[in-house]
């Protein structure tokens, strides 16, 4: 709906998902949904899938996910829908209406090797979740690389990194702000609920020891402060994951 939403207030942005969990949803219907938006704006709907369950015991449920998933069927699922999302085939029964045909273009979308290595080895464009595994990033982004095999969709590696990034006229008062991302994950490794609190002065009084080093871990790749300060952090995260 988002994606739709956007794409038809502006005309020349690409605009897609960040992503799709494929195990949540049925490939085929998958495939119609953005095989639609494709037919609707040509050539700016970008598919980005994801092999997670996207929540907990109670949401898979909610979502009707056989309860014993743990996602190996992902490779299986995504090969259904890029059967759906490219030229019909001989003997195909099933179609996509709207989508096959389409070729909308898919970036997988992960936070360990597991993605990383399904990309390089099918050719496709891979975006890593540095915002909350910053740890993995750099053996992931190295497996990626080094085992890329060239396809129709990609000649040489297209790495993305997702970092969580905050900006503001002074350091300082980036720091403040940056408090909310860290309250969110505090809450999240609580196991609370997760809504997005305001910034605070200081997060001392709210953490352990060993809440905070649990936080600063999981936001470890964060970029915070002035325009100068972000604009270093941005240059050096290009330099230290380079495609080729």
């Amino acid at each position: 709906m988002l994606i739709g939403h956007i794409a038809a207030a502006t005309k020349t942005i690409r605009v897609g998902s960040g992503g799709v969990m494929l195990p949540n949803h049925a490939p085929l219907v998958v495939a119609e949904q953005f095989g639609t938006l494709e037919e609707i704006y040509p050539g700016r709907i970008d598919l980005g899938l994801g092999r997670a369950p996207g929540g907990d015991f109670q949401t898979m449920r909610a979502l009707r996910r056989g309860l014993a998933q743990d996602g190996e069927d992902f490779p299986a699922l995504l090969e259904e829908l890029r059967t759906y999302l490219g030229p019909e085939r001989p003997g195909q029964l099933v179609k996509a209406i709207p989508g096959q045909n389409s070729n909308v273009p898919i970036t997988l979308l992960g936070s360990s090797d597991f993605s990383a290595q399904l990309a390089a080895a099918l050719g496709l464009p891979f975006a890593f979740a540095a915002h909350f595994a910053p740890d993995a990033l750099d053996a992931a982004a190295k497996c990626y690389r080094e085992r890329f095999q060239p396809s129709e969709v990609l000649q040489n590696p297209y790495l993305l990194v997702a970092v969580p990034v905050i900006a503001a006229s002074t350091d300082a008062a980036a720091q403040r702000l940056f408090t909310a991302p860290n309250n969110f994950f505090l809450r999240l490794i609580r196991g609370e609920s997760l809504e997005l609190l305001p910034p605070v002065d200081s997060m001392e009084p709210l953490w352990s020891d060993i809440e905070k080093a649990a936080v600063e871990n999981r936001l470890g790749a964060a970029i915070v402060g002035s325009d100068a300060t972000v604009q270093v952090g941005l240059e050096k995260l290009v330099n230290d994951t380079p495609c080729r």
